[in-house]
C-alpha cells in the first residue's frame, strides 16, 4: 500500500521532508510505502538542493488540495495566508495534514481542527514547536496519562543564541542583534522572535494540549528581550542566575477540582532569570529545551535543535508516519484515533498576569542620598513585598545603582509597589524588572 503526500513548500524545512523521503534506508520500513506525488513551489526554476522529477512540481497550490490522488498534504510555507485557506480547502477534500506552521495553528487552530474532527482527517503538528524535538506526541501519548502541572520552555532559538552571546561577551543586546542578523541567526525582521510573539505561539500550542483546552492567543501575556542589558545579564551572573526567555504554561496552584472547564491556567512569555542549577539554565545557543512536570512521573526535560532542515523535517516526517501507521493498520475505522486527533471544544480560562504569583529582579537608578534603600522598604513593605535581598551594586555616573530580589508576590502588589516608589524624589528610573523562575 503507497500514501501519496503533496508537499507545499521546498524551502528549508521542505529540502528536509524531502531528502528523508527519498532515503529510506535504514529508516522505519512504513517510509518505503510514502510517495511523494506533487510539490508546489513558487517558482519552477529555481536551483534545489534536492533533485525531483520536474513534472511532479507545480505552482498551482490550489490543484494539490483539490487532486483526488493525494492523501497527505504536508504544509511548509509558512504564514497566514494562503496557507490557513489551503489547509482548511484540503481537509475539506478529505485529505490529512502535516503541518509546521505555528502561527496558522495558534490562532485558527480552532477552526482547523473543528474542520478536520468533520471531515474526519488528522492534522499533525510535531514540528510547530521545538523543530528536531518530539514534544507534541508525548504530551498526547506518553505523557497522556499524568496531570500535567506546568511547561517550562526555551522555545525560540534565536534570542537564546543572542542572550547566550550576551552571556558569554558582555556585549549590549542591540549589537549582539545586528550581528545575529548578519550571521543569519536571525531575520531580518526579528519583531516575531524578540518581542516573544514566537514563543507565544508555541507555549500556546503546548498549553491546549497539555491542559486539553483551546488557547486564545490574546490571553498569553508577552514580553521580548529588548529591555534586557549586559548590565542586568553582569548581575543575574553575580547572584547566581543566568537569563532566558521561558515560555510558561503552568496550572493556578490555586485551582481546584476535576472538571478541566473550570481550570485556571496562567500563560506568559518574558525574559526570566534562571538559577544556574535549573535544567534550563544550560541550553545555549539556538538550542530549545522545556521542562514538563506533572503527577505521578514528576518532571521530564526535553532538548535539542529547535529550528533548522534536518532536524524539523525530522519532526514533520514523523507525523507523516504516524498517520501512515495508522491508515494502514485500520483502514475501516469510522472515528479518529484519539491519540492522534484533537476534539477540544472548551477555552481555557487563563489567569491575569497581575494574579500572578512569583520572585522579580528590579534595578532601581537613585540619587545618592541616605535612606534611600530604607525608603524602598518601606515602600514595598506597604504592599506586602518581602524583600530576599537589597544590594547598592555601584554608581552610573552620579547615580546609585541598587538591584532588589524579592520573596515570592502576588505581581498586582509588586507593580503597585513600584508605582509608589517611582513618586520618591530620589528614585531617578527602573531601568529593569524580570522575573525569577
Amino acid at each position: 500500500m503507497v500514501f501519496k503526500i503533496a508537499l507545499l513548500g521546498l524551502g528549508t524545512v521542505g529540502t528536509g521532508t524531502a531528502k528523508i523521503l527519498l532515503d529510506t534506508a535504514g529508516r522505519n520500513p512504513l517510509l518505503q510505502g510514502i510517495e511523494i506525488a506533487k510539490v508546489g513551489v513558487r517558482s519552477l526554476d529555481k536551483p534545489r538542493e534536492v533533485q525531483l522529477p520536474l513534472e511532479l512540481m507545480t505552482t498551482d497550490l490550489e490543484e494539490i488540495v483539490t487532486n483526488p490522488e493525494i492523501d497527505i498534504v504536508v504544509e511548509l510555507l509558512g504564514g497566514l495566508e494562503p496557507a490557513r485557506s489551503l489547509m482548511l480547502k484540503a481537509i475539506a477534500q478529505g485529505k490529512h495534514i502535516v503541518t509546521a506552521n505555528k502561527a496558522v495553528i495558534s490562532r485558527y487552530g480552532d477552526e482547523i481542527f473543528a474542520a478536520a474532527e468533520e471531515a474526519g482527517v488528522y492534522v499533525m503538528l510535531e514540528a510547530a514547536v521545538g523543530g528536531g524535538i518530539p514534544v507534541i506526541q508525548p504530551l498526547k501519548q506518553a505523557l497522556g496519562v499524568n496531570r500535567i502541572h506546568s511547561i517550562t520552555g526555551i522555545v525560540n532559538g534565536t534570542t537564546n543564541y543572542i542572550l547566550t552571546r550576551m552571556q558569554r561577551e558582555g556585549g549590549e543586546f542591540a549589537d549582539i542583534l545586528a550581528d545575529a542578523q548578519r550571521l543569519g541567526y536571525a531575520e531580518a525582521d526579528p519583531t516575531a522572535d524578540v518581542d516573544g510573539l514566537d514563543a507565544a505561539d508555541k507555549i500556546a500550542i503546548l498549553a491546549s494540549i497539555a491542559f486539553a483546552g483551546r488557547i486564545n492567543l490574546s490571553d498569553v501575556h508577552c514580553e521580548g528581550i529588548r529591555q534586557v542589558s549586559a548590565a542586568d545579564i553582569v548581575y543575574a551572573e553575580k547572584l547566581g542566575f543566568v537569563i532566558k526567555l521561558l515560555a510558561v504554561a503552568k496550572r493556578d496552584p490555586m485551582a481546584t477540582g476535576d472538571n478541566p472547564k473550570s481550570e485556571t491556567i496562567q500563560l506568559r512569555v518574558h525574559p526570566t532569570l534562571v538559577a544556574k542549577t535549573h535544567p534550563l539554565a544550560s541550553i545555549n545557543d539556538v538550542y530549545n529545551g522545556i521542562v514538563v512536570e506533572g503527577e505521578p512521573i514528576g518532571q521530564v526535560i526535553f532538548s535539542g535543535p529547535g529550528a533548522g532542515s534536518g532536524p524539523t523535517a525530522s519532526a514533520v516526517v514523523s507525523d507523516i508516519l504516524n498517520i501512515a501507521a495508522v491508515l494502514k493498520t485500520d483502514l475501516e475505522a469510522k472515528q479518529l484515533h484519539p491519540l492522534l486527533s484533537c476534539a477540544h471544544q472548551h477555552y481555557c480560562n487563563v489567569a491575569p498576569i497581575s494574579d500572578l504569583v512569583t520572585r522579580f529582579y528590579a534595578r532601581f537608578l537613585s540619587q545618592d542620598h541616605p535612606g534611600v534603600i530604607g525608603h524602598l522598604g518601606t515602600s514595598f513593605g506597604k504592599h506586602h513585598v518581602s524583600l530576599e535581598s537589597v544590594v547598592q551594586i555601584g554608581f552610573q555616573g552620579n547615580l546609585a545603582e541598587i538591584v532588589v530580589v524579592t520573596h515570592d508576590v502576588r505581581e498586582g502588589n509588586f507593580r503597585e509597589a513600584l508605582d509608589e516608589i517611582r513618586t520618591l524624589e530620589a528614585v531617578d528610573s527602573i531601568p529593569s524588572i524580570l522575573r525569577v523562575l
